[in-house]
């Protein structure tokens, strides 16, 4: 409230005020009488209004030029007066109305006068004021046909204002005032309810304005972006609702043919619109064209707030004028789907929104011209795909792929009548094979191998983290962008959910079988089909769509499973023959020198492989990637049908496992994927628990399989991905097989051991992981392995820790002898009668029930089985065999290591080979081959002890001895060849052999003069820590004379005799002088301590 409350206390204070005013129209005088008036309450200055209006109004009737400030002033002190008062009188309204449109007119030029922007912000803002302050129906008395020259007068004043002004802000206001004068303002404070009459008789009176709106926004809207985008947001705004209210068809419904005279001069009467069906018909031909100049323009604008508005035009359009913009419902509705998929999600959620409504309210469904336009416009899009698909990038891609999803969403059922057509089916599945065609140039998917047995799932719930929908990233030839993919994948979806399923399956299976070229799109689409009509993440408008049945739908996926796993879709060429054989042109290094002299000798025979056509890395890429499909689709198809899929497991997990196993590692990974599907669709924890529960019908089958191995190549790996799956529970099911795939081994050892012995790794790794060492379980478990100080013995400690006393001197001396004497062999007889006794209870226990021995454990009988044909295959002329046997021959030891009596008599037929393998082959299988020997040495000992110190050592110690100074000159590159890793994997190798087989004196200084060289800082780091943990082995097993030869190579201190009588020690390294092997021995020294 203000401090006057009363008209005869406000009249008190304004009466000087507006006098001074009417004498004297300065901007002080205006900023005086605002000032007053700002102190009076509203309901005063209501019954003051007029007199007040008085001297503003006398202001700007007065002839000769003012300056603008004043005009500025009285309008903005006019725009108070009437926000705070309503004009209750028509008369007052229309000359305040002409009086505030006078002021931005220019009588030279016709267009708005060139004042400032102020001004002119003033003025409009005056205006809207004005109309708001307008009380009851006086409005609607204002809006007669009287008043259209005024009111056209100020709204194409305003129109230039919106279009030419520089001013944003000018700009604006011109655009919300014009809606105010056309009774669409978006204020809540002013709302103005009209019935039907006074709709039709306002819309009569605006039809005479909307061609110059019209086309003036058309103009504003499709103008530079740089203007902003908020004048773009209310011109939309504008227009479509201006439209919507004069061709709104409830009015255009209730206008009678027969025009009525209206009461007004003649030429009033010209500027009056009647609109009849014709002058509709010709406005909405004329504002299709401005519509599709807008779509065209708004459709790409930078800005989302733009587009959001674009989708609101449509909405509104659509709902109210579907009769009267009949033609433009095409580009409407393909405005509003080509932003379905708009880069904004508030785009993006408001498109969902008005399609939502669109199917509720059947707009386009219950609409039979709609329906149409669309079928025709989605009948022109296709036939117009293949060449777009073509011609556009990847933007125009995206944008007319997200037209096409749009027309299917909009048409829903309706879509079968154009899928019926042949040649709107023909056009659309040809536009989708062409864009889906992959790339297989590249070499990368032939190079990716699965080189690692790791299990196919590292955990029972690693399933869950990878949805169906995720699939293998791929390239596409004539896109880049992923929203391409994605968009044609929901297309094929939406396909499946409301088209008819079989014959769209039918259809593209005869696109699958007419071509190769065709048969990878066309899986990608039936996969995506299926998905789709099983109602999987799409998006239903139409609520009472009747989906495909669940019996359908098994049928389908059963033809479909069928057609994939047949032996000419499902047995492709991926790799070529001869390096699946592993042929050994590709392995050789001969510049490489070997553990022997003799190793850089052996000969490279050609293999009758490459003689034969090879195929090309095109089609092994192709093979791959349709290989990779097809089980991509075997999952959608289980995910789609659910628990359904468990009466097609049986057809279905087989061949699956096939691939699982398969070494290339886009197809091992798709085939992963599948089973994962099948594990959530058929309600199993993991794939262990699927295989397990299904290893009776998987058993058979690779019983039956390999009795006709040549028709069935690949059953060894369905056994081999089983076992990497499994537990132990599985052994006694698989024993019998795995007599089956020996004795096939013994069959065809020549030809097909390659993946036989793949099997047979899996077979032990397996077997090594059920049945681990129950000691060695029990020593990890215990941590019992500590530094090497601790395992040292008690009388070494003990002397290091004391101070040394003659009396320790004499007594070790003693020692020393009686351990000579024991050596040479003079042993004093009560000495061997006390050692005898002690012999016969072992006789004894071993002698125990001769005749009886024990049933073996079926794993040490199989491991058993298996190492007797590695004895057999470790010689084998293929490298890769080789290789392979050899890890298979160290996974058969660590499982026998319980059963020496088994174990042993093996070992001893395996040495020869082992030794040939370690001495005088591919510096490959000699690291293999080493590895065997650790192992072996670690579970035998004893029994290898005099083997290896004389078929082995020696060759071990000489080859040490040659590469060590080839190492030392060799540059950081030398790390990364064959020869480096050799000499590191001996290194790190011989200091365990030598402690676990206890090695003696004379091998123990073999060992410690090939290894000492190393200990030079010249050689790499990795060889020098190398060397570092021989002697620590060394030290545990012969500290003192490891001690000496350290010392001799460098000694950081004088020795002192504990008694003058002795001699003083002088060793080799005591000179003082610091050498390369300095940093390393007093390392060890220091270790030693």
């Amino acid at each position: 409230m203000g401090v006057f409350d009363t008209p005869q206390e406000a009249f008190g204070i304004l009466r000087p005020v507006c006098v001074q005013l009417t004498k004297t129209q300065t901007v002080e005088n205006v900023e005086h009488l605002q000032a007053q008036l700002r102190a009076v309450s509203d309901s005063a200055l209501q019954e003051l209004q007029q007199y007040v209006l008085f001297p503003l109004r006398f202001t700007l009737k007065t002839p000769g030029p003012k300056r603008e400030r004043l005009i500025q002033s009285v309008v903005e002190c006019l725009t108070f007066v009437l926000s705070s008062t309503c004009v209750k009188e028509q008369e007052l309204l229309q000359e305040l109305f002409s009086e505030l449109s006078a002021c931005l007119y220019s009588p030279n030029s016709q267009k708005p006068a060139a004042v400032s922007e102020e001004l002119k912000l003033a003025v409009i803002r005056g205006l809207s004021a004005l109309m708001h302050s307008a009380y009851g129906d006086i409005i609607l008395t204002f809006y007669e046909p009287s008043i259209l020259p005024r009111l056209g007068f100020a709204i194409s004043l305003l129109l230039d204002l919106a279009e030419q002004e520089k001013s944003k802000q000018v700009k604006i206001a011109a655009l919300q005032c014009l809606q105010v004068l056309l009774l669409q303002c978006d204020c809540q404070d002013h709302p103005w309810s009209l019935d039907e009459h006074e709709q039709k008789q306002l819309g009569d009176l605006f039809a005479s304005f909307l061609p110059g709106i019209s086309t003036a926004l058309t103009r504003v809207i499709t103008g530079d972006f740089k203007q902003g985008h908020s004048i773009v947001v209310s011109s939309l705004r504008l227009f479509y609702k201006t439209v919507g209210f004069i061709m709104a068809d409830e009015q255009l419904r209730r206008v009678s043919k027969v025009q009525a005279k209206p009461a007004v001069e003649w030429r009033v009467a010209e500027l009056m619109i009647h609109r009849t069906a014709d002058w509709v018909k010709n406005t909405g031909d004329k504002l299709t064209i401005l519509i599709k100049k807008i779509i065209e323009c708004v459709s790409v604008h930078p800005h989302w707030k733009v587009r959001l508005e674009l989708v609101e035009l449509v909405e509104a359009l659509l709902l109210k004028c579907n009769q009267s913009l009949v033609e433009s419902a095409g580009p409407l509705l393909k405005a509003l789907v080509g932003l379905v998929n708009d880069e904004s999600p508030e785009v993006q959620a408001q498109c969902d929104k008005v399609l939502r409504h669109f199917a509720d309210q059947k707009v386009v469904v219950g609409n039979r011209a709609f329906a149409d336009i669309l079928s025709e416009n989605l009948h022109s899009l296709a036939t117009s795909l293949p060449r777009l698909m073509n011609s556009q990038d990847d933007q125009g891609k995206f944008s007319t792929l997200s037209l096409l999803l749009g027309y299917l969403k909009l048409l829903g059922p309706k879509v079968n009548f154009i899928l019926n057509s042949v040649a709107h089916l023909q056009r659309l599945s040809k536009a989708l094979i062409q864009v889906l065609e992959l790339d297989v140039a590249g070499i990368k998917v032939v190079e990716e191998r699965c080189w690692n047995s790791d299990d196919l799932s590292a955990s029972p719930k690693a399933s869950a983290t990878q949805p169906w929908n995720q699939i293998q990233r791929r390239y596409f030839r004539f896109f880049t962008d992923e929203r391409i993919f994605l968009l044609l994948r929901q297309i094929c979806q939406l396909l499946g959910f409301y088209g008819n399923l079989y014959l769209l399956v039918d259809h593209f299976m005869e696109l699958y079988r007419e071509s190769v070229v065709y048969r990878k799109q066309a899986s990608m689409i039936i996969n995506e089909l299926v998905a789709g009509a099983a109602g999987l993440e799409v998006e239903d408008l139409h609520k009472k769509h009747i989906q495909t049945s669940p019996e359908e739908l098994r049928e389908i996926v059963t033809s479909v499973l069928e057609e994939y796993t047949s032996q000419e879709n499902w047995y492709l060429v991926t790799c070529i023959e001869a390096e699946e054989m592993g042929e050994e042109l590709t392995m050789k290094q001969a510049s490489l020198q070997a553990i022997t002299s003799n190793a850089h000798t052996c000969q490279v025979t050609s293999s009758p492989a490459l003689s034969k056509p090879s195929p090309t890395i095109c089609s092994m890429n192709s093979n791959i990637w349709q290989i990779c499909i097809q089980l991509e689709g075997i999952g959608h198809f289980a995910y789609a049908l659910g628990n359904d899929f468990r009466l097609l497991l049986m057809s279905a997990l087989y061949p699956v496992l096939e691939k699982a196993g398969d070494q290339t590692l886009l197809i091992s990974q798709a085939a992963t994927s599948a089973m994962m599907e099948m594990c959530h669709a058929c309600g199993y924890d993991s794939l262990q628990h699927l295989i397990n529960q299904n290893s009776d019908y998987l058993v058979n089958g690779i019983s039956l399989n390999l009795r006709h191995l040549a028709q069935h190549p690949h059953t060894p790996k369905v056994l081999e991905v089983m076992l990497r799956n499994s537990d132990a529970s599985l052994l006694p099911l698989v024993a019998d097989v795995v007599q089956d795939v020996l004795a096939t081994l013994d069959q065809f050892y020549d030809k097909r051991a390659t993946s036989f012995v793949s099997v047979l790794h899996a077979l032990l790794a397996a077997l090594a992981q059920w049945f681990p060492d129950r000691r060695q379980l029990q020593e990890q478990s215990s941590g019992k392995e500590g530094s090497h100080l601790s395992q040292r013995p008690a009388t070494l400690q003990k002397g290091l820790e004391n101070t040394t006393t003659a009396e320790d001197i004499e007594q070790f001396l003693l020692n020393y002898l009686k351990e000579k004497d024991v050596a040479d062999g003079n042993v004093l007889d009560f000495d061997s009668e006390e050692e005898e006794p002690s012999v016969p209870p072992e006789v004894g226990k071993s002698d125990t029930r001769p005749d009886v021995e024990p049933p073996l454990p079926l794993q040490i009988q199989i491991a058993k089985d298996v190492m007797e044909r590695c004895i057999h295959l470790v010689s084998d002329k293929n490298l890769k065999i080789r290789l392979k046997v050899l890890d298979v021959l160290d996974l058969c030891v660590v499982v026998l290591q319980s059963h020496k009596n088994q174990l042993l008599p093996l070992a001893h037929r395996a040495w020869p080979s082992l030794v040939h393998r370690l001495t005088n082959d591919d510096p490959l299988a000699v690291l293999r081959a080493f590895k065997v020997l650790r192992t072996l040495g670690g579970k035998c000992g004893d029994f290898l002890r005099s083997r290896f110190c004389k078929a082995v050592l020696p060759k071990l110690a000489g080859s040490l001895v040659t590469q060590a100074p080839i190492s030392a000159r060799a540059g950081p590159v030398y790390s990364h060849t064959l020869a480096f890793k050799l000499q590191l994997a001996v290194l790190q190798g011989l200091g365990p052999l030598c402690e676990s087989l206890d090695l003696g004196e004379g091998d123990l200084n073999k060992v410690a003069d090939a290894c000492l060289i190393y200990l030079s800082a010249k050689q790499p780091v990795k060889l020098q820590e190398a060397a570092r943990s021989v002697f620590l082995h060394l030290m545990k097993v012969d500290p003192d004379s490891t001690w000496l030869l350290l010392n001799e190579l460098y000694c950081p201190e004088q020795f002192t005799p504990p008694h003058p009588s002795l001699c003083p020690v002088r060793l080799r390294g005591a000179t003082g002088q610091q050498n390369p092997y300095t940093a390393n021995v007093l390392h060890l020294l220091k270790e030693l301590q």
